[in-house]
């Protein structure tokens, strides 16, 4: 099979196409025979040699969601047949003509949803399910801030929250940006480069501030998260684009019994992620076509995998980059 590997640490130049044995699948796994694979930040993390694989998934081929046609399976494996259509959550491996999935981690493609779309689904969507439902306790009628809200996540976070009735603010960094992050549900969508969004969030609360906020930026956003919670509101971290270190008032936290949390998906066990699989089968599968539909940005041909580490490295897209493999495969 064809497979693109990261070469070396670097730049997006050094993700290569190489031919690759088909792997076999472990008796919990499934084959996929991938139709297209979805490009994420930890992606852009691991070519750089900051993000190792875990020892589960191959250690030089990124990505981790796929969608395609399952083609083998692992004697275990009771509930998916031969022949399925699924979407996968991944540990890595993802940018490849084949790959194995815990079978767990597989999705049936959502109802209106075509195959290549499908991967742009399951590392958003387990990732914010995992951190604003599970780990923040959304509840109905609550407000939300999302950072990065023209991002993959932020779509997703966007669409699933407003389904599920909350109220969306996001930032966003371009008048085009605020505008599709409206049209997708956000209530208000704030340009960072032009307003404050501390004070522009507490203008629209009526100086209440929101209930969680899901940031992946991180760094002086820090104090300004805090700032605008509510009592007993959650800062949820999924990344730290802006740097690991944030100076925060410890003293608003107590005084307002404030929570800071936070998470990492990949690591997580197989049954953790089989657990958050069922409940968007549950509660958000069936969303699709009526509340919740796939961002697609671009999509290109696995061989120009470096490409399109390059746009999302631009930051100029909104929503969701995609690799397709090869009709001939």
């Amino acid at each position: 099979m064809k497979a693109v590997i990261i070469s070396k640490p670097g730049k997006p130049e050094v993700l290569k196409v190489q031919e690759r044995d088909i792997p076999k699948p472990k008796a919990h796994e499934v084959l996929i025979k991938v139709k297209a694979a979805g490009i994420n930040r930890p992606d852009i993390i691991q070519r750089k040699g900051f993000y190792p694989a875990p020892p589960d998934a191959p250690a030089d081929i990124p990505g981790l969601e796929v969608s395609g046609t399952i083609t083998a399976k692992g004697p275990d494996v009771e509930h998916w047949q031969i022949g399925d259509e699924v979407c996968a959550l991944i540990a890595g491996g993802g940018y490849a003509e084949f790959v194995c999935a815990p079978a767990a981690q597989c999705l049936p493609i959502p109802e209106g949803v075509s195959l290549i779309d499908a991967a742009s689904l399951p590392e958003t969507f387990f990732t914010v399910w995992n951190n604003v439902f599970d780990i923040a306790n959304f509840e109905h009628g609550e407000s939300v801030l999302i950072h990065g809200g023209s991002s993959g996540i932020g779509v997703a976070a966007i669409q699933m929250v407003n389904a599920l009735k909350g109220k969306v603010i996001v930032t966003a960094g371009s008048a085009e940006k605020c505008s599709i992050c409206e049209s997708l549900g956000a209530t208000k969508a704030i340009n960072y480069n032009e307003e404050d969004f501390e004070e522009k969030v507490m203008e629209l609360t009526d100086g209440k501030g929101v209930d969680i906020i899901l940031d992946m930026i991180g760094g002086d956003y820090g104090s300004k998260n805090i700032n605008i919670l509510k009592a007993k509101g959650r800062l949820v971290m999924i990344n730290a684009m802006k740097g690991k270190i944030a100076e925060i008032d410890l003293i608003k936290i107590m005084k307002n019994q404030l929570t800071i949390t936070g998470s990492t998906l990949r690591p997580k066990s197989i049954d953790y992620k089989g657990e958050i699989a069922q409940k968007l089968l549950k509660h958000i599968w069936p969303l699709f076509g009526k509340k919740i539909k796939p961002v697609i940005y671009k999509t290109f041909p696995l061989e120009k995998a470096a490409e399109a580490h390059q746009l999302m490295e631009s930051s100029k897209h909104i929503g969701k980059i995609l690799l397709q493999t090869s009709e001939n495969t």
